[in-house]
């Protein structure tokens, strides 16, 4: 059996469906290379423009396997640094998707699964999904994941939840950030479906280019001053067929190109 499932619509979304709902959807080995694998999959699609990700059964993810980190712990030092370099590049082919991504939190979600919501565009919640930090419960630290929940959630919020390990519900996961809207169970699909049509009215070269812009503006190391090179950005952009087209749809009270598509 896959421990992740995918399908691409006629839309070009793609929907990816963490597979291991007897154990919670926990990461394991197979798991990490198997969603890895399909979102680089996914990503090399010609006409992907968005990314659903959601988890079958009860829970979304409850992070890392407890087996298959014991198991860890008797790994070499190079097998151990080389397990964990795997979580990270999944996190981070995650949080670098080149189009829009959207999480569907249909239940439980701790650990490395908070990671796997923070590195997701937008974020929505049913009202019964709960959320942990829960490593420091049990003896480790939330490192891997750590950029990304911060960038999320901010060092504020971060040091209450990674030093005391609570459980928060839907309600407080978007008062501090990792959620955008909490919506009733019953009522996930469609808030979701709602969310990706809003993204198929953008253009879809745009939206690429403003997640590289978003990229750009978190890196702290960047030495050019964004007042320079977010000009050139825009003079550039605006210069390409997919802005002249849909700015000229709107002049002309048209839909632009793209939608006509769909």
């Amino acid at each position: 059996m896959n421990t992740v499932t995918w399908e691409i619509d006629d839309s070009g979304v793609v929907h990816l469906t963490l597979n291991r709902p007897k154990v919670h959807n926990a990461f394991n080995d197979e798991l990490i290379t198997e969603l890895t694998a399909s979102l680089k999959t996914a990503a090399g699609e010609k006409r992907i423009r968005a990314l659903v990700l959601s988890g079958k059964g009860k829970s979304f993810s409850a992070g890392a396997d407890l087996n298959w980190m014991q198991n860890a712990a008797d790994y070499s030092p190079e097998e151990n640094q080389a397990d964990a370099d795997r979580l990270a590049a999944m996190l981070h082919t995650l949080d670098n998707f080149p189009v829009p991504t959207v999480v569907a939190v249909n239940g439980a979600t701790f650990g490395g699964g908070v990671g796997l919501v923070a590195s997701c565009d937008i974020a929505l919640a049913s009202d019964r999904a709960l959320f942990s930090l829960s490593e420091v419960r049990l003896g480790l630290i939330p490192a891997t994941i750590g950029p990304f929940v911060v960038n999320a959630i901010g060092q504020r919020s971060a040091r209450r939840y990674f030093l005391t390990g609570e459980r928060f519900d839907a309600t407080t996961a978007a008062r501090i950030g990792l959620i955008h809207d909490v919506v009733p169970h019953s009522d996930l699909a469609e808030a979701t479906n709602a969310v990706v049509k809003e993204i198929l009215s953008g253009g879809p070269q745009s939206q690429v280019a403003a997640k590289a812009l978003l990229s750009r503006l978190r890196d702290k190391n960047d030495e050019e001053d964004p007042a320079i090179w977010t000009a050139r950005l825009i003079a550039e952009i605006r210069t390409t067929d997919e802005a002249k087209s849909g700015i000229s749809a709107f002049l002309r009270k048209t839909p632009p190109p793209w939608q006509s598509k769909l």
